[in-house]
């Protein structure tokens, strides 16, 4: 690789374990709520088991011994897609008992503050605390699962310490952070705390992959950027995999792959790095095919992705390491997430928080509007002048009333249903419901129930489809918020779905159901325009997505994206500049088209 000409980042090789090691110690594979692990798949061990962590330091040491002064190295990657894999067996149990002793203090606490005063599952002694395993509380099993994600944050930032024993000045650790999967990149990683995981890493890295073909849209690579990118607070980051040629169904039409590689770039990425080199020809990944085929000759996308390296080479000054502004955030939350999960609409449902959340992202992409994420740490949410809440289901008093004060200084929140209903131990709130953002919101509900032939009329109504009220909807009675839409229903119909209050200086919005994705888009407009964020870039819509930055000689990048078939005109409505891939200028307000599936980058002139 350095001869020629190929930096490297070395993994530390730890998440598949040997089989020599499973035969000497069998308790390294991690026993599950399914029982022992088997050998045979990777990362099936216990990430907290002595024997594993014992043979793991062996080799990360010997290995970056051997390597640590040789040239070509320029970071290491710690783990790889790194989680606690489900592992529950006895000896995770007994820690975590430790770690409820150590923040609860008494059993009294925790019976009372997780309501296990039910179906006997009140614990009156330390040494007959239950294995979680077993447990129906919802409270409990998302503390386990508050707790196995810190397993995590504490794994990597072990390995990392090890590995700073033996980096040199300017090389960086790293860790490749994967998002929830649904066949492809979809949302939130449920398993990992990845805010608190990257503060032990220099530079975040991701792995990206989505559908193609027809089905591209540039959403997931757009949403794993901004997670990665919103990880070490704005910090440029490393798209460590994704797809050259993948699955079958994620071969890419021409000019897919360089539409695909700027759109990193355009997030904020300094590095894309396809998984793999070339399609391996047996065991479990044979079908995920890499930049070269099963036969190692050159082909259509191996030829595209020299043709973007060209490129990357020749404007790497230009557009690496982005720093980007953006007014707007989602607030995502973990804890939210689980305890969301346990619940959703009901017994038996089987939409997740990810599914509150992606609707609501994606409508954003499409208006063209760039996006932060922020968690409950966040200690600066008042750089932003809008924030976008999904499902906010639990909480703790204080972040909701810091919510609540950003809106009263000034700021515009949109929030789904469910937020606000129960407490950081999921335990509901007996106040009136949204709890405490009710006084920001200006509504009140007491009930909720699933919709049957319920549509929605009032002023974001739109034809009887998108109207239709789906799986979810509470019952809101407004006090100052106004009415954007109310139910239409010979009984629901008094109450309203959707409202907007005016409180302090600033606005909230509710969602108080599921809607279309036409009206969730008119919801997410309405607000952005009370902020002030309707702009020239947001006229432009879907499938024209443009992203900006400032570069490091202080321009203004702008991307022009084209995520079709078909050519797409547009008015290009800022500065004059010039046009970096084809090195010609163009005009403020001056009329382009993008070629299907191409891009256009703008350079501004000045600063």
């Amino acid at each position: 690789m350095h001869k020629a000409g190929i930096h490297v980042i070395i993994g530390t090789p730890t998440y598949a374990v040997p089989t020599w090691l499973v035969k000497k110690y069998p308790d390294v594979l991690a026993i599950t709520p399914r029982g022992p692990n088997q050998y045979g798949p990777r990362q099936n061990m216990d990430i907290t088991n002595t024997h594993f962590r014992q043979h793991a330091e062996i080799v990360i040491r010997n290995l970056l011994a051997h390597v640590k002064n040789h040239p070509a190295i320029i970071g290491y990657q710690v783990d790889n897609e790194t989680k606690a894999y489900n592992t529950s067996g006895p000896n995770v149990q007994r820690l975590f008992v430790q770690h409820m002793q150590a923040k609860y203090k008494t059993l009294a606490a925790i019976n009372k503050a997780f309501g296990l005063d039910y179906w006997s599952n009140r614990i009156n002694n330390w040494a007959d605390f239950p294995s979680v395993n077993g447990s129906i509380n919802a409270s409990l099993i998302a503390e386990f699962a508050k707790f196995s994600r810190k397993l995590v944050t504490d794994y990597l930032a072990w390995q990392a310490a090890i590995v700073r024993e033996y980096k040199q000045p300017g090389q960086f650790i790293t860790q490749n952070f994967d998002l929830d999967w649904r066949g492809y990149s979809y949302g939130i990683q449920p398993e990992v705390d990845h805010f608190a995981a990257a503060k032990s890493l220099d530079i975040a890295g991701i792995d990206i992959y989505h559908p193609t073909q027809d089905q591209l849209t540039g959403i997931e690579i757009s949403l794993g950027g901004d997670i990665a990118r919103s990880m070490k607070g704005g910090q440029n980051y490393l798209v460590i995999e994704t797809e050259a040629q993948g699955f079958p169904q994620w071969v890419p039409y021409p000019g897919q792959l360089r539409l695909q590689a700027f759109s990193h770039l355009a997030s904020g990425a300094r590095m894309v790095e396809y998984w793999h080199w070339h399609s391996i020809h047996n065991s479990a990944e044979t079908y995920w095919k890499g930049l070269l085929s099963h036969d190692f000759e050159p082909n259509p996308t191996y030829e595209e992705a020299k043709a973007i390296g060209s490129d990357f080479n020749r404007l790497s000054p230009q557009l690496v390491n982005i720093t980007k502004k953006n007014d707007v955030a989602i607030l995502f939350s973990n804890e939210a997430l689980t305890a969301f999960n346990a619940f959703s609409f009901g017994w038996g449902a089987r939409d997740t928080y990810n599914d509150m959340l992606r609707p609501l992202y994606d409508a954003l992409y499409r208006h063209n509007v760039g996006v932060d994420f922020i968690d409950p740490t966040c200690i600066n949410i008042e750089q932003y002048k809008l924030i976008v809440v999904p499902a906010l289901y639990a909480a703790p008093d204080s972040l909701l009333t810091r919510l609540n004060n950003f809106v009263k200084n000034g700021g515009h929140i949109v929030y789904t249903l469910k937020s606000g209903f129960s407490d950081e131990n999921v335990k509901v709130r007996t106040t009136v419901q949204p709890g405490i953002i009710n006084q920001a919101c200006g509504i009140t509900y007491s009930q909720f129930t699933l919709p049957e032939n319920v549509t929605l009329k009032g002023a974001l109504a739109e034809g009887e489809k998108d109207n239709a009220v789906q799986k979810w909807m509470e019952l809101i009675t407004p006090t100052t918020a106004k009415v954007l839409a109310y139910y239409n229903h010979p009984v629901w119909g008094k109450y309203a779905a959707i409202t907007q209050n005016q409180y302090g200086k600033g606005m909230a919005t509710y969602i108080g159901c599921v809607t279309s994705t036409t009206i969730t888009e008119k919801v997410l407009k309405n607000a952005l325009e009370a902020a002030g964020l309707w702009g020239a870039d947001q006229a432009l819509q879907f499938p024209i997505v443009t992203k900006y930055g400032q570069n490091q000689q202080g321009k203004t990048i702008r991307y022009y994206f084209n995520y079709s078939a078909v050519p797409q005109p547009f008015t290009y409505s800022h500065k004059d500049g010039n046009e970096l891939l084809t090195g010609t200028a163009v005009a403020a307000n001056g009329q382009y088209t993008l070629a299907p599936w191409g891009v256009m980058i703008m350079e501004e002139n000045g600063q």
